[in-house]
């Protein structure tokens, strides 16, 4: 049993938990107490994740789905049973992950809020409409329904074009020589050229000077003509071939250049090949609804002054102050005027406006919404009110910054989890338990102070909550604290400890205690010295608006600020963007579930850079997107150091003797691999309304590999064994063999040690992935003078993790080279040699550089919602 103390005053009931044992819990007992905030604590992979989510919210959703009828059931996404003895006292569960799900452009903040919903009925209930125009539905309001839908964009509110720019960057080339770089590589990219031939089309002239006939036809039409071709043939030849009339080589059937892009990106079911067309790709917002997505019957209606498509561009802050009228039952005062004036600061609806693009606010548009009947001002006063109650949920937890149309694919997870869980607040549920996944990743100290307050407001309504948590901070606030360890992976597991957080101070076992209680002292480092500074100069992205900002190289540079200030542009798109073209690399492309990529992925960029580019050779982006999209990536496979251990296993006496080469000991190759799972290493039970069950392989029992390849062992272990090995384990076990241990021994050094060998890439967090990617780079001889950008490489650390992170950060350092971090930790922010505090709000608040400097220096000076938590964390040093 854990150290818990006797129930304190105050905690009636409790949650009783015995024996469980799901993932790496060892018979966990332990007591919690309800509508109080629970926090799980402990290093990363510790287990508690396994406690809060795989035995608490999995037993909790169980129950409840047992209540339901067969039928129901079949069409949840249920979690599985866990193993466990007993739970007793669990009240129904919500739970609230930093889970993404499937991409897609269509999902934004305005429908997965339910913000969307109301709005719509509000145009649909009181909108103003134009003289004889029939009342629409709410549904007409709707993008992603065909009677709603622009006909043209169908709703996306951009279109996708293929410049001839694109398609042909240098025209001072021949078609031979490729001037078409938009076709395709290797044969059939000379297929078409050899069709060119065939056609009478000069394809050794300079494509500049080819008529404009010829060249609008190579690259537009959508014409495919089939055609003799003569493989190898000259010109004059082909055309001797076709007086003759000799046999082909083959026919062939001709694609044009834009054509080709548009197709292949559409129907391929290649990445890579996605990526490469991707490139020749603009998105540009649609002319017939102006981006707005929906159709002009839906734009002619007006609330407030302002189309629906228009008001679902504003910041969520800017909506709630526009319908705040409405929803005190006043309808003749002219606020769509003074608001307007105010968000027409922004530059994108100013120019709009200026345009006509959208419609002007006035007079006459407050006249028509004060000679609103008395049945659609009910409607409106109604319905505002609710939007604004809403919105103000949202606001509470620091998202007033974001529009309604924002896709959900370009929102962090933090972001999104927040908005859920502003839902939550106005469900005004009782009785319920919300388990939290870190709540606190992606946010700013200052915004974690409303998320702190939202967290209370829920208990206070008589709720509990179950908190997965490593920020210090909301462990200090907690009511009960239990802490998982004490290490990670088979050596944690163990509920070290469960009670009110200061009793932590007396578990010497504990790595959270030393943390919490500041009984680490944070070593004082002398900032380097800059080695040049790189410039990056008129950045145009997202909020910023002509920004101009140095970076230091060879230094470790820190870039801070409130959620939503323009961080990440900065970092992780302007920076990686200026500097990965610089040195010629292919732009990355976010995919969606729409067959197309997000708008954001194909706008670039606007700025340049300036003095200091030179000095880098090498542009290293380390994200949070996984390593591998199914089970078959895994940890060995993705880093290559799977590749040494089936040379080993090839190399044994006994694979030698029977003939097995390396691409034996793959679980994807068939000669190798178990043949009922083919490699999976498990199988799915059907239950129909039960959970689906996924069993081990009952011919290999998850090992994954057929008999025959299993009897080949090297020193005492089969190729299965290696794969269930954990990092620390498999850092003995390959002590001699040196490419095999480097990267172990990286893994190791960078917090993941608990991690097996063969654990799957579907199994894995972000800041999993992103250390992963970290250690697999380090792996590199370091040359330095290359950049390393991370956005948030301390997302779901334990502070003890952190530091081990650092070393390896500073380690890149010390080797010459330089590296950026977004970051919201203040111990790391604090470590660094230079800071750029980004803000000083969100959204089109910020976006400017509020300060800049030693991190001793920013803090010491005041300036910005960052440096009076850098001055405490500096304090504690």
């Amino acid at each position: 049993m854990p150290h818990q103390p006797p129930s304190p005053v105050g905690f009636d009931a409790f949650v009783h938990v015995r024996g469980a044992r799901e993932h790496n819990l060892k018979d966990v007992d332990v007591d919690l107490p309800r509508d109080a905030i629970v926090v799980f604590s402990g290093i990363s992979g510790s287990g508690k994740s396994s406690l809060a989510f795989g035995t608490l919210y999995a037993e909790a959703q169980r129950r409840y789905l047992e209540s339901l009828s067969p039928y129901a059931r079949r069409l949840i996404d249920q979690v599985g049973v866990p193993d466990i003895d007993a739970i007793d006292g669990m009240p129904p569960a919500v739970a609230l992950q930093q889970q993404r799900g499937t991409p897609n452009v269509r999902s934004t903040v305005g429908s997965i809020t339910t913000l969307s919903s109301l709005l719509r009925m509000l145009y649909s209930r009181a909108g103003t409409y134009p003289p004889r125009q029939p009342m629409l539905y709410a549904e007409d309001f709707s993008p992603n329904t065909p009677q709603g839908a622009c006909p043209t964009c169908h709703g996306l509110g951009y279109v996708y074009t293929v410049k001839d720019e694109a398609m042909v960057p240098d025209p001072s080339l021949s078609i031979r020589d490729r001037a078409i770089a938009a076709w395709p590589p290797a044969w059939h990219g000379q297929n078409l050229r050899d069709i060119l031939v065939t056609l009478g089309y000069d394809v050794d002239k300079p494509w500049r000077e080819l008529p404009k006939k010829d060249r609008d036809w190579i690259l537009h039409t959508d014409e495919q003509p089939v055609v003799p071709v003569y493989a190898g043939f000259t010109p004059a030849e082909t055309r001797a071939a076709l007086r003759r009339k000799t046999e082909p080589s083959y026919m062939g059937t001709f694609t044009g250049a834009r054509r080709y892009v548009l197709d292949t990106f559409a129907n391929t079911q290649s990445a890579l090949m996605k990526k490469r067309v991707a490139r020749f790709m603009s998105g540009t917002t649609c002319a017939t609804c102006d981006g707005r997505r929906l159709k002009r019957e839906a734009l002619s209606v007006t609330f407030a002054g302002l189309d629906i498509g228009t008001l679902s561009r504003l910041p969520l802050a800017d909506i709630a102050e526009l319908l705040a009228p409405a929803a005190k039952g006043r309808f003749d005062t002219p606020v769509a005027t003074a608001t307007r004036s105010r968000a027409a600061g922004r530059k994108d609806i100013a120019r709009r406006v200026a345009a006509g693009g959208l419609p002007h606010t006035g007079g006459t548009d407050v006249r028509r919404t004060a000679n609103l009947s008395e049945e659609k001002r009910i409607a409106a006063q109604r319905i505002t009110r609710d939007l604004i109650g809403r919105i103000e949920s949202l606001q509470g937890l620091g998202l007033g910054y974001l529009a309604l149309d924002r896709s959900t694919p370009t929102l962090s997870s933090g972001e999104l989890q927040r908005l859920r869980l502003a839902t939550q607040v106005r469900s005004n549920l009782f009785g319920v338990v919300y388990v939290l996944d870190e709540p606190s990743a992606g946010l700013h100290p200052a915004d974690a102070e409303a998320l702190h307050a939202v967290m209370g407001q829920l208990k206070a309504a008589g709720n509990t909550l179950f908190v997965v948590e490593h920020d210090l901070d909301t462990l200090r606030r907690a009511d009960w604290l239990v802490d998982v360890g004490p290490d990670a992976g088979q050596h944690g597991g163990r509920v070290l400890y469960s009670g009110p957080p200061l009793g932590l101070r007396d578990i010497e076992a504990s790595h959270t205690r030393r943390y919490l209680f500041d009984a680490v002292p944070t070593r004082r480092r002398t900032p380097r010295h800059p080695s040049g500074w790189l410039e990056l100069l008129g950045i145009q992205r997202n909020n910023l608006h002509g920004l101009d900002v140095r970076i230091p190289l060879g230094a470790f540079t820190s870039v801070t600020g409130v959620s939503g200030s323009g961080k990440s542009s900065l970092v992780s798109q302007a920076l990686v963007e200026l500097v990965g073209e610089h040195l010629g690399h292919e732009p990355a492309v976010e995919e969606s579930s729409d067959d197309m990529p997000l708008p954001d992925a194909i706008t670039r960029t606007a700025g340049r850079l300036g003095a200091g580019v030179g000095a880098i050779r090498r542009l290293v982006n380390v994200d949070q997107k996984p390593i591998g999209r199914t089970p078959r990536s895994n940890l060995a496979t993705y880093t290559g150091l799977f590749d040494h251990v089936r040379k080993l296993f090839a190399a044994t006496r006994a694979a030698k003797a029977r003939r097995y080469g390396v691409g034996r000991f793959s679980f994807n190759v068939a000669q190798g691999r178990c043949p009922t799972c083919e490699g999976e290493g498990f199988v799915s039970i059907e239950l129909l309304f039960m959970p689906s069950v996924y069993a081990p392989c009952p011919t290999c029992h998850g090992k994954r590999y057929n008999e025959k390849t299993l009897e080949i062992e090297w020193n005492g272990r089969n190729i299965a064994q290696v794969l269930g090995m954990t990092v620390d384990e498999a850092l003995s076990f390959f002590a001699d063999e040196a490419p095999v241990h480097r990267a172990l021994a990286l893994l190791h050094g960078i917090g993941l040690g608990y991690l097996r060998l063969g654990q799957p890439a579907t199994e894995l967090s972000g800041g999993e992935a992103q250390r992963i990617k970290l250690a697999t780079e380090l792996q590199r001889s370091q040359r330095g003078d290359s950049l390393y950008v991370l956005d948030e490489p301390t997302t779901g650390l334990h502070p003890f993790d952190v530091d081990k992170l650092m070393v390896q950060l500073h380690g890149l350092v010390d080797a010459g080279n330089t590296v950026v971090v977004v970051e919201h930790d203040m111990r790391v922010v604090a470590d660094s040699d230079w800071m750029i505090d980004v803000g000083p709000g969100a959204g089109e608040k910020g976006g400017r550089i509020v300060a800049e400097g030693v991190p001793q220096d920013v803090a010491s000076a005041g300036v910005g919602a960052t440096a009076p938590y850098l001055q405490r964390a500096l304090s504690s040093r």
